[in-house]
């Protein structure tokens, strides 16, 4: 697997290991799905949109009913994309744990300024040189208690 989609986004997969798996039949027709992914997907910042590698070490095990049906599993809201029948799709079990694991936001680093809403300079290389706008003096204690936070 090359790259993954999420969110209508396709994120490059940079490097990875043999995904270990294991499969133990615990009793009739129940299987038991373990293994181990390590991997590194690049992302974007959220606030700067430059480039994050992010590194993934996932351990995961499932319980799966064979004597189920599709219709079954999903009625459960344990749809289990990734067994077909008697196959095991595994990039799509891949995909599934990345979803899981990804984080809620990616940053490049933890103080990152993101960029500027006007003229789109990242902000983490300097100000950018957009003329500032006259402040509304109503919004000057909302300004205050902001500058107050980042510090």
């Amino acid at each position: 697997m090359e790259q993954f989609q999420a969110g209508g986004r396709k994120y490059e997969i940079v490097s990875r290991e043999p995904m270990r798996l294991a499969l133990v039949h615990t009793e009739h027709q129940k299987i038991t799905v373990s293994g181990r992914i390590r991997l590194t997907v690049r992302f974007l910042c959220d606030r700067c949109l430059e480039p994050v590698l992010y590194p993934f070490d996932i351990s995961f095990e499932k319980e799966v009913d064979m004597r189920q049906s599709d219709e079954e599993r999903k009625a459960e809201l344990d749809e289990q994309a990734y067994i077909q029948g008697f196959e095991l799709d595994t990039e799509q079990l891949l995909s599934e744990e990345l979803l899981i694991h990804m984080p809620m936001k990616i940053l490049c680093r933890e103080d990152c300024k993101g960029i500027c809403n006007r003229c789109g300079a990242n902000l983490n290389q300097g100000p950018c040189h957009c003329k500032e706008e006259p402040k509304d003096p109503r919004m000057a204690a909302i300004l205050d208690i902001f500058k107050a936070a980042q510090e």
